[in-house]
């Protein structure tokens, strides 16, 4: 996976740089990705398995909401009838 700076990210996004590196370190204290100096800048690289494995968890409680979701929803329509 390629490398992008902190910079790069933040000329990329309409938020501060600051911003974007408060994003950088959640992302980096998660896992997902790493942060390393590389003179004046700092490079940022996704970790494209770990980002899955989010993805899969992610979608694991999309389904559980959906589910409960839809139990509600049932639930209400019976008691309009």
């Amino acid at each position: 996976m390629d490398e992008v700076s902190v910079s790069q990210l933040a000329d990329a996004y309409a938020m501060s740089f600051a911003a974007v590196q408060k994003h950088v370190a959640v992302l980096e204290g998660a896992g997902l990705v790493t942060k390393e100096p590389r003179g004046r800048e700092r490079m940022v690289r996704g970790d494209p398995e770990r980002i899955r494995q989010a993805q899969r968890l992610l979608d694991q409680f999309e389904q559980i909401w959906r589910s409960r979701i839809d139990r509600l929803d049932a639930l209400l329509e019976e008691d309009t009838k």
